[in-house]
């Protein structure tokens, strides 16, 4: 659904899943502010059918979708996609809006985006405002793109977005080439001298996930959406012409902002007391111990930790697999971690995958917590904890002196002087001299 304000050519689209809804299951609802109206998309994903409804009557509704009121849509867990245009200027409650989430736009709010080698010859022939990138790849070997692909994606007249680097949850999802370059159309000189930002700094398409996993996405040009571009024929300098891949593209976009995509699910969380055993090849097989999530361990226990995760796609969930270059990890924590463990994958069904690892705990006594603190772009968070007590040993459970082969140099000289003591003893009472007896009465 694309839903614009024809004076400001700019759409916001909120989505946000239902609680309490009259269909039991796949019922969203969509809203989109125009002017003072509000529209209604209540969709069924089960049954395939929409139900739309057009309040006209909600006089102060649009107006009254400020930056306050938007925030607390994604503190609330709602997902905005946001479109920009350089055709009009962006409405000061959007950039407000941008500012406080460390992005920021031109101060004239009418700048676009242009590139003179970067550009389609067939509509913007002159005024190189119409980019064709490839499609984004992912910014870092560690990190799953889910917006990439085959083709060129044209950007007609985009709007600039410079992030800021005090916020770690701001990833840029599209930059632009080297080359481009942000500036005013409405100035006639011939050169720029200032301009609002250069090659890398721009943004043109942003996302920002909130630490509740609401996803927040802005599009620098709303054309990119619009069915015009989906089947364009396109041409670079000194190419040839290639169909747009804007369609997927778009596609790809509105899937992760709406939760379609990197979307993680923890099934079951399960730790027991575990005995490793080696069998003849020197192979160690893990043995569980107990029932399962006790709440006691000790100190110096094997213990074997497992999670299960699943990832949305689409339509299903799919067994989760890292990405290269990334660990899924474990910590064994109290106030900071004393263990923090790889988890491998150990088994896959048919809809996720099970991650454990075994180890041994510390030589320490107190609260401690299994906890998997997963946080990585493009991807919900997940922060898993588990609290588990850890005592000391009991005083039947130390191991008697006879087995620790250090003592048995003490235990040795435990003996070595009872058997001395007892030998002096026997020597003592065997020499008694012998005493002899007088003839008569002593005499006075």
């Amino acid at each position: 659904m694309s839903v614009q304000n024809e004076r400001t050519r700019v759409g916001i689209w909120f989505c946000v899943r239902l609680k309490q809804a009259p269909k039991p299951r796949g019922l969203a609802l969509t809203l989109s502010s125009t002017g003072n109206r509000l529209l209604v998309v209540s969709e069924d994903v089960v049954a395939n059918e929409k139900y739309s409804v057009f309040w006209g009557d909600l006089e102060s509704l649009g107006p009254a979708l400020t930056p306050i009121l938007l925030l607390d849509f994604i503190k609330n867990d709602g997902n905005i996609l946001l479109t920009l245009s350089a055709d009009s200027p962006a409405p000061s409650a959007i950039s407000s809006l941008l500012l406080e989430l460390d992005i920021q736009l031109s101060p004239d709010r009418t700048s676009l985006v242009v590139d003179h080698f970067n550009y389609d010859t067939n509509s913007a022939s002159d005024k190189h405002d119409v980019l064709l990138l490839q499609q984004s790849s992912a910014e870092r070997s560690d990190v799953r793109n889910y917006f990439g692909g085959d083709g060129v994606v044209a950007f007609p007249r985009a709007v600039a977005q410079e992030l800021g680097s005090s916020s770690p949850l701001l990833t840029p999802v599209v930059r632009a080439p080297d080359t481009a370059y942000s500036y005013n159309p409405k100035e006639e000189a011939v050169t720029v001298e200032e301009p609002f930002a250069v090659g890398s700094q721009i943004s043109l398409v942003s996302s920002l996930q909130a630490r509740n996993s609401a996803r927040f996405t802005i599009l620098g040009s709303v054309e990119v959406l619009e069915n015009a571009w989906f089947d364009a024929k396109v041409k670079a300098p000194g190419a040839k012409n290639i169909m747009t891949s804007n369609r997927n593209f778009a596609k790809h976009l509105s899937a992760w902002t709406f939760k379609e995509t990197g979307v993680l699910k923890v099934g079951k969380v399960e730790h027991h007391l575990s005995s490793i055993e080696e069998n003849s090849a020197g192979n160690g097989s893990i043995a569980q111990l107990g029932y399962l999530n006790p709440q006691i361990y000790r100190i110096k226990n094997d213990v074997t930790f497992n999670i299960e995760l699943s990832e949305r796609s689409f339509n299903g969930f799919s067994p989760f697999i890292v990405p290269p270059g990334d660990e899924l990890q474990l910590e064994f924590t109290m106030l900071s971690p004393f263990h923090r463990l790889d988890l491998k994958p150990i088994a896959t069904t048919l809809n996720s995958t099970i991650f454990g690892t075994t180890f041994r705990l510390p030589d320490q006594h107190g609260i401690f917590a299994f906890r998997v603190n997963y946080k990585r772009p493009f991807l919900t968070n997940i922060d898993v904890k588990r609290e588990v007590t850890v005592r000391h040993f009991a005083h039947d459970e130390w191991p008697r002196s006879w087995q620790i082969s250090a003592g048995w140099v003490w235990i040795a000289g435990i003996w070595v002087t009872v058997a001395g003591w007892m030998a002096f003893v026997a020597i003592w009472l065997w020499s008694e001299p012998a005493y002899e007896r007088s003839a008569g009465k002593k005499l006075q």
